[in-house]
């Protein structure tokens, strides 16, 4: 690996050498005038609110991630391009699976679902009550127009879900311009993207596909990856019409966790520390999980119709549909089960704007869904009973559920001078579940037969399951800010908000023997946030305090069992910057300072009142210097810092965090072609992508080896 280091060097820097060569040879190459490379300081955000907004006069914190960033990525996990954000990280795990965090622990297991929301121009990918830990994949965020991102609670907006946080990923409008992106590098890995185009007077139509194939640098842990979409926009008079479908596919083979437990066992064999299992390469290359896949698809279909009404007020209206199918292994659990799950939606999103005065704007509407879930758990290794727990061959569960919402809203902007302005919003979410079990109630395995111990005497089955029911649960969520202009350039901001996450139905429905049925509520919290904002030609930056309390935490112990009813508490700093140190310089800085903590005491699960809720490092950063060698060409290096975290609950086992670093370098060779490389994980440092302890035993996921991509664009 070390004498390839210098080979890879070479590349990208042979990128800015290449350049000049380029120059001299054509005199056909279009050469920019830095003159007029100004930046527009305004700049326009849709997210947090329920219109497009000048940033300077959000009150509230947002990242922003400009299409310009997006194209140099050239993503394929969605930690690629999101990490480079204040706040954020995100795990990856295997192949596309990935846990993320926003102003957050990185969360796992039951109570990761429905902790975060994921839109498509402000339309969620999976419906409320039927989120999915590994729910980034669906977005197309290599070749979104932009990626807004808001961190902690946006409920009193977008309802049920947006407890830490919404990532909105932007399509692009139609127009004339088509392009086409290859992509390979180690692992037999490929990448196919391209988009194209059509502007005819009122109408214009654009598609794009995404096509990925990675060997893995695992053993048996290849994947196949696709992406579609189209868009149709249309608009006459006062009339606007967007349609947007999408697609994706996901056949992928999974490598698991590589556990301490499984040291000698046959799988591989080492002689590091338990602790520290990660720095072993040839054991993380191993793929103990031979059998553990996924399957996935989803189709979503959205159509938004705008209308001005009066010169006072306008109508927005935007009816959905979306099918969601996915099939895994649980490697990660000692039953090894199949999980199958499938969920279709309708529902529609309104919005009607007010301008009441020069003063006073109110927004108000109804937000409306309906969805059809099902799932299946099924255990084809026999019968075990293991620390303290039976679990049964065949059918855990199977069940169907009809959910229904209706959210109705309103918010509401007061400017009250030139520089002040007030902001609030109120919603109400109710959210209905009616639940079919399709095999015996209780405790008992399918047929009605009792599990049993060691012993060969009759006990309880692990995994519970209710009776047919229905419930409902209502949720009102708030927001109180403000926005102080300072000058043309600098804003302060506060405000107060809450977000909510009503039970999932895997909360509610695949339940275990220690649980009682019915006790699951609605997951609060309640936030406060104070910050500033600067945006100027040379300049942007975002410095946020922020204090969040949440309660009804539900989770999943190192022990394996869920637990409902945790609280815990959320603080911490963050800072965004981005700074043009000169025409052909910049440097942009992301840092977060937290700490998440447990507010309550559970002995059996490790749990002790101020003890730092695992996974969750008190600092994350990320450093990107980019420079301009040519007019086209550019060199960016990267740095990315995970600090130290606990892995267990009761904080008795650590990971010692890590450092990474990335390279990236790009070529135009002319108005239509450009060249680019990126080196991932530059130093080669031996790390854990994730680390986790639980059932007596240290478990990761080893981090990327250094890695060379090389790529080529077109444009026509």
């Amino acid at each position: 690996m070390l004498q390839r280091f210098p080979l890879s060097l070479l590349c990208i820097a042979c990128l800015s050498v290449v350049s000049s060569t380029v120059l001299a040879a054509t005199d056909k190459t279009e050469i920019p005038d830095l003159s007029q490379r100004a930046i527009d300081p305004e700049v326009i955000v849709v997210t947090g609110t329920h219109q497009q907004a000048d940033l300077l006069t959000l009150a509230g914190n947002i990242t922003r991630i400009s299409s310009e960033d997006i194209a140099s990525v050239s993503s394929v996990h969605p930690s690629d391009i999101l990490n480079r954000a204040t706040g954020v990280h995100v795990q990856t795990n295997n192949g596309m699976e990935s846990l993320p965090s926003l102003r957050s622990p990185v969360l796992t297991g039951p109570g990761a679902a429905g902790a975060f929301l994921f839109l498509e121009d402000g339309i969620a990918t999976r419906a409320a009550g039927f989120a999915n830990n590994n729910g980034l994949s669906e977005l197309n965020l290599a070749q979104a127009k932009e990626i807004e991102i808001i961190r902690g609670p946006a409920s009193a907006t977008y309802g049920s879900n947006a407890v830490h946080g919404v990532i909105n990923a932007l399509t692009n409008a139609p127009s004339d311009k088509s392009n086409i992106t290859v992509l390979g590098g180690p692992n037999d890995s490929y990448q196919l993207q391209g988009s194209g185009g059509i502007e005819m007077g009122k109408h214009g139509v654009s598609g794009n596909i995404q096509a990925v194939n990675d060997g893995g640098y695992r053993e048996n842990s290849d994947f196949e990856s696709l992406k579609l979409g189209l868009r149709y926009d249309y608009h006459q008079g006062k009339d606007q019409l967007r349609t947007t479908i999408s697609g994706f596919t996901l056949d992928q083979k999974t490598a698991g966790f590589i556990s301490s437990a499984d040291n000698g066992d046959g799988c591989y064999a080492s002689t590091h520390a338990a602790e520290t299992l990660y720095k072993d390469s040839n054991a993380m290359k191993k793929n103990c999980d031979s059998d553990a896949y996924r399957k996935w698809t989803s189709l979503r279909l959205a159509t938004n119709w705008q209308r001005e009404l009066t010169d006072e007020t306008s109508l927005s209206i935007t009816p959905y549909f979306r099918v969601n199918e996915m099939e895994f292994s649980q490697h990660y659990l000692p039953s090894r089960a199949i999980e199958e799950n499938s969920h279709n939606s309708i529902g529609l999103v309104s919005h009607y704007n007010w301008q009441v005065n020069q003063e006073l704007s109110l927004t108000m509407g109804v937000d409306i869904d309906w969805t059809n879930g099902e799932l299946t758990e099924t255990q084809e290794i026999p019968d075990s009973y293991s620390f303290g727990k039976a679990r049964q061959q065949g059918l855990h569960y199977d069940y169907e559920v009809q959910a229904t919402t209706i959210a109705p809203y309103i918010q509401g902007d007061w400017q009250l001078n030139d520089n002040f302005m007030l902001t609030g919003s109120l919603r109400f979410d109710n959210t209905k579940y009616d639940y079919e079990n399709l095999i015996a109630d209780g405790t008992t395995k399918a047929d009605g037969s009792p599990c049993l111990d060691d012993n060969e005497s009759p006990i309880g089955c692990l995994f519970q399951r209710p009776s047919d029911n229905i419930d409902s649960f209502d949720n009102t969520s708030a927001k109180l800010g403000f926005n102080y202009r300072i000058n043309n350039d600098v804003a302060l901001f506060a405000d107060w908000s809450q977000g909510f996450r009503a039970p999932q139905t895997t909360d509610l429905y695949r339940l275990q023997n220690q649980q009682v049925i019915g006790e699951v509520d609605s997951e609060q919290i309640d936030s406060t946030e104070i910050g500033i904002r600067g945006v100027s030609a040379k300049l942007t930056y975002e410095v946020v305090g922020y204090y969040m309390t949440k309660k009804n935490f539900f989770f999943r112990d190192d022990n394996g069992l869920n637990v409902t009813d945790g609280k815990t508490s959320h603080q911490g700093i963050e800072l965004g910057l981005d700074y043009n140190i000169s025409d052909r310089i910049n440097i942009a800085v992301n840092y977060t300072y937290a700490q998440h903590e447990y507010e309550f005491d559970r002995e059996s699960s490790g749990v002790v009142h101020g003890n730092e809720v695992d996974t969750a490092p008190k600092h994350l950063g990320n450093v990107r210097l980019s420079w301009e060698p040519t007019l086209l060409s550019k060199i960016e290096l990267e740095w990315l810092h995970m600090g130290k975290y606990y892995l267990d609950p009761a904080n008795e086992h650590e990971y010692a965090g890590h450092d990474l670093f990335q390279l990236r370098g790009s070529i135009q060779l002319n108005n239509k072609v450009r060249l680019f490389a990126r080196i991932e994980n530059l130093t080669d440092e031996k790390y854990a992508s994730r680390a986790d302890y639980a059932y007596d035993a240290y478990r990761f996921f080893g981090g990327q080896p250094r890695a060379l991509h090389l790529g080529i664009s077109s444009t026509f």
